[in-house]
């Protein structure tokens, strides 16, 4: 046999010398290589399960190799905040698998931690690296008891090969059931098993309460035969409880069950209940939906040991006031993030649609035309766009023009840059009726042709009728940084307040034509004439830099008076008409200032004021100006009307003036004082030309003094009339006509842009009154829309528009902008009138949605790392915690989720919605069981562990067990 079997050997040597004799190097090369690899295991014979192993441990010892860094780098997928994953597909038994490995980046911190994100296994069985495997089918469970136990196996098998200490699961059952096994190698003689699974329905009562679940977590290591209700042990039990606050609609609802459906749905009067933005600005334009739909409270109980089940039944009875910690977080509302047109009811979808009409001003020359029937292009606009019926036409209009004193004067409230936006302020006529107009109808450019052109006719009624404007002032200046339809409407209100005033002094004159004295006493007149004159030292909007040199006047103080030098060619008659000696029209005496021809006080006289002019006047006179050539004698003959007034006002209450008397007090840095004839230092205004120093020397300037000067030339032709016999500067009935013109012949692209940098200013002044306490982040955004504002909308009084234009795709943005800003505020206010008593609060969730929202505001989710869902928490202090508990308001017995409370620890009367509980027991087990001889080490190991999560109506529960393999 020996013999035989070296025979056998040596004829396999020489096969083997035979066949290397003939092998080539490189197959030679690829034998030795083949050999001497390390761990070679044969396949050849190897079942497709033993394969399934072997790839399964390939990839396991991959993702050890790489560690969690390196996995970052690659291809991991965030899941939660700090924890990832990884797959692997995978295929056994010609069904395809998928692995995942997931991991965290930071493995300090508790295993479980009720604060934290974390994962539906790791919350389970309190894990913090774990595998899954899973079939890829539309399930994604396994079915199949033995396919399930046969891939754990596997899976423990090649976990063990790689030494590693991962747990791994596999789903099992239906997918609703959400039940796993797993297992898990402990590193010594100990396995841990897991097992997870659901009770949809038909929840035992006894498990609705604390004192059976512990019952039941005692059951699985507990002797059998033991009354479980008589004996101690000693068990470690935290719990969270979370509970949901009714919604704020819910809860205007069920308090009035009287309200029907049909009610609503015909539009009946349900604004006798209260709603949440009652008191917020934007409510009388829209009712906007409360983006806090309502508040989640997690109330949880630190780790405590509990040894019976008595004491599981008195701790249901608790208050979650007695609670170690409280969580809340915000019921957000999905409006939020859904930039969707049809979701966005409020001011920046209302401007959007305004833009829209201004792209669409274009196709015509008038108003008129897109409401004519006549227009070619009515028909396509009838079909396409509606106007509200004339009942609507006319409530816009009583509440513009009959109800306009209900508007409160809130320029106050203007935002302090509102004024860059060239728009209406938001008390004015105008921006009111922007707002009307960007909810009337659809805000269409044929609804808005039919409101302008019966605006414009009650504006017409009011000017014939000689009624006041509403929201309009009567006195006061233009301002030129309004749009031009609103300077055009405070002239217009100025000219029917002096049409009607002009009406009154004629009747009045008529009434008293036949009694009135030709002696009219100085103090009667100028009593009479004080309403509608001013005095040259009055600061009155629209006098000329000029200012009389009174004794309160210190700016000409370096201009002294002196006598005039008289010359034959400029000598002022000095013989005086009887009637023109009597002083007419003074406002009192000019200070101590004398004048030149005779020994008199100056008096400072009642004057006309200056005519008003809007933008568009102003630029008419620069064209003139520059047409002409010679600015300052154009000027002057422009002005002149204005000049003879103050002149021939001067004459009057000065009737031995000179035109060197008028000078030194309309113009005192056109008299020249003798410097020869000064001593010492310059003389104050207070002694000026007083009666110490008369009689005066001095000089007029040069410009003043030229031949032909046109200034003399209308005081030559100055008639000696008071102001108020004087034929008024400014024509309210010429000028009133102008303004009418204009608003009826305006071109709609001028109308609509002045509407829209209106409408913007307006809306965001009314949101800027909204009340949000102090947080900062909200102020901050106000501020940074009015820039942006500012910006876009600066191009539209620059220069006009054109179809297509960038700027319209800038206002397009523009109106994103304003509808975050707008969500924004809206979450502001919500937050504030809830947590009145709670800033803290208030302004941490506000930071919160700031940083979550802000960045997605119109932007849709793309891919699956993007957080779909608000889920921020803020921990609740002790003081706050009263604040927190009055949200939960006792629920009616409409709004009860059930009749019959089945769960404790209840809140106000609200029961938790979610009640999660972990039991463990914890045991000293030595991880050298069979090495007798050896020195034992105990450590202290979670022996047996169970977590519930349920609801009165559900109930799921997790166990994980260790035990001696």
């Amino acid at each position: 046999m020996a013999s035989s079997s070296r025979m056998e050997s040596d004829g396999d040597d020489d096969a083997e010398a035979e066949e290397e004799e003939v092998s080539p190097p490189l197959l030679q090369n690829f034998h030795f290589s083949f050999l001497i690899v390390e761990h070679f295991d044969d396949f050849t014979l190897a079942s497709s399960w033993e394969r399934f192993i072997s790839d399964i441990e390939a990839v396991c010892r991959q993702w050890m190799a790489d560690g969690p860094k390196n996995l970052l780098k690659k291809d991991a997928r965030e899941v939660s905040e700090d924890l990832y994953k990884v797959k692997s597909e995978l295929k056994f038994s010609a069904k395809n698998y998928c692995m995942e490995y997931y991991f965290r980046n930071k493995n300090e911190g508790k295993v479980i931690d009720w604060n934290s994100t974390l994962h539906d296994l790791q919350l389970c069985f309190g894990v913090k690296e774990f595998l899954v495997i899973a079939p890829q089918s539309a399930s994604g469970v396994v079915l199949d008891a033995p396919e399930a136990s046969k891939l754990l196996s596997a899976v423990a098998i090649a976990l063990s090969n790689c030494s590693s200490l991962w747990p791994a699961f596999v789903p099992v059952h239906v997918p609703s059931r959400k039940a796993y096994i797993g297992i898990q190698n402990m590193g010594t003689v100990f396995t841990r098993r897991f097992e997870a699974d659901h009770i949809g329905s038909q929840v035992p009562v006894k498990l609705m309460h604390l004192e059976g679940l512990y019952e039941l977590f005692v059951s699985k290591f507990a002797y059998s035969t033991l009354d479980i209700s008589m004996h101690l042990f000693k068990v470690h039990f935290t719990m969270k409880l979370t509970y949901r606050s009714l919604p704020h609609d819910d809860d205007v609802q069920g308090d009035d069950p009287n309200v029907t459906e049909s009610e609503i749905d015909l539009g009946g009067d349900t604004h006798n209940r209260t709603q949440w933005d009652d008191d917020c600005p934007w409510s009388e334009w829209y009712s906007a939906e409360d983006p806090i739909k309502g508040f989640e409270l997690v109330a949880i109980w630190s780790e405590k040991v509990v040894e019976s089940s008595l004491e599981m039944a008195e701790l249901e009875n608790y208050s979650p006031h007695e609670a170690q910690n409280w969580i809340l977080s915000p019921d957000m509302s999905s409006s939020l993030t859904d930039s969707s047109k049809g979701n966005r009811i409020g001011f920046a979808s209302q401007l959007c649609l305004l833009l829209e009409a201004l792209n669409m001003s274009f196709e015509a020359q008038f108003m008129e035309d897109f409401v004519s029937v006549e227009n070619p292009g009515s028909d396509n606009l009838k079909s396409s766009m509606v106007i509200p019926p004339p009942t609507v036409i006319d409530r816009v209009l009583k509440e513009l023009f009959h109800d306009g004193a209900r508007f409160p004067d809130v320029a106050a409230a203007e935002h302090k840059t509102a004024r860059a936006i060239k728009g209406a302020p938001l008390e004015s006529l105008f921006a009111q009726f922007c707002l009307h107009s960007l909810w009337f109808g659809n805000c269409n450019i044929r609804a808005i042709a039919v409101i302008w052109i019966e605006f414009v006719r009650e504006v017409r009624w009011c000017w014939e009728e000689s009624q006041p404007l509403p929201l309009m002032p009567t006195t006061g200046a233009i301002d030129l940084s309004t749009c031009l339809i609103n300077q055009k409407l405070h002239m217009l209100a100025i000219c029917i307040e002096r049409k009607r005033q002009l009406n009154e002094d004629f009747q009045d004159c008529i009434g008293s034509q036949d009694h009135s004295s030709p002696q009219i006493e100085e103090a009667s007149l100028d009593e009479d004439s004080s309403s509608i004159m001013q005095t040259p030292g009055e600061n009155f909007d629209g006098k000329r830099d000029s200012s009389p040199a009174t004794s309160d006047d210190s700016q000409h103080s370096e201009n002294s008076v002196s006598i005039v030098s008289t010359k034959s060619e400029d000598a002022e008659p000095t013989n005086l008409k009887p009637s023109d000696c009597i002083r007419r029209g003074s406002a009192g005496v000019a200070g101590p200032m004398m004048l030149l021809k005779s020994y008199q006080s100056m008096h400072a006289p009642f004057t006309q004021e200056a005519p008003l002019m809007t933008e568009d006047m102003h630029e008419e006179r620069l064209h003139a100006v520059e047409a002409f050539g010679d600015s300052f004698n154009f000027s002057a003959q422009l002005e002149k009307e204005i000049l003879a007034s103050d002149m021939s006002a001067f004459k009057a209450a000065n009737p031995d003036s000179v035109f060197e008397d008028f000078i030194r007090w309309h113009s005192p840095g056109d008299w020249e004082s003798d410097d020869t004839k000064e001593t010492g230092s310059s003389k104050s205004p207070a002694i000026e030309g007083s009666k110490a120093d008369w009689p005066p020397q001095g000089r007029l300037s040069k410009r003043m003094s030229e031949h032909g000067n046109l200034w003399r030339k209308i005081w030559n032709d100055a008639p000696v009339l008071p102001a108020s016999e004087q034929k008024p500067v400014m024509d309210p009935n010429r000028e009133g006509e102008k303004i009418l013109h204009y608003l009826e012949t305006v071109r709609p692209q001028q109308l609509l842009e002045q509407m829209v940098c209106t409408a913007f200013r307006a809306s965001a002044s009314t949101l800027n009154q909204t009340s949000y306490g102090g947080l900062k982040q909200m102020a901050t955004k106000m501020d940074q829309l009015y820039i942006t504002m500012t910006s876009a909308l600066r191009p539209l009084q620059a220069n006009p528009l054109s179809p297509g234009s960038e700027t319209i795709e800038d206002i397009r943005r523009l109106c994103g902008v304003f509808e975050h800003v707008e969500k924004l505020l809206a979450i502001a206010a919500s937050l504030h009138r809830k947590f009145l008593q709670a800033p803290r609060l208030s302004e941490a969730i506000f930071s919160d949605c700031c940083s979550f929202y802000f960045p997605r505001m119109g932007t849709s989710s793309s891919g699956d790392n993007a957080q779909k869902e608000f889920d921020k928490k803020q921990p609740v202090r002790a003081h706050e915690r009263p604040v927190v508990s009055n949200m939960f308001t006792p629920p009616t017995a409409n709004q009860s989720w059930r009749k019959v409370l089945s769960l404790g620890n209840l809140l106000n009367g609200h029961e938790p919605i979610l009640r999660e509980i972990i039991f463990s027991k914890r045991d000293k087990i030595s991880g050298n069981h069979y090495a007798a001889r050896t020195p034992t080490i105990y450590q202290e190991v979670e022996t047996y562990r169970m977590y519930t999560c349920g609801t009165s109506n559900d109930l799921r529960v997790a166990l994980s067990v260790v035990s001696c393999d």
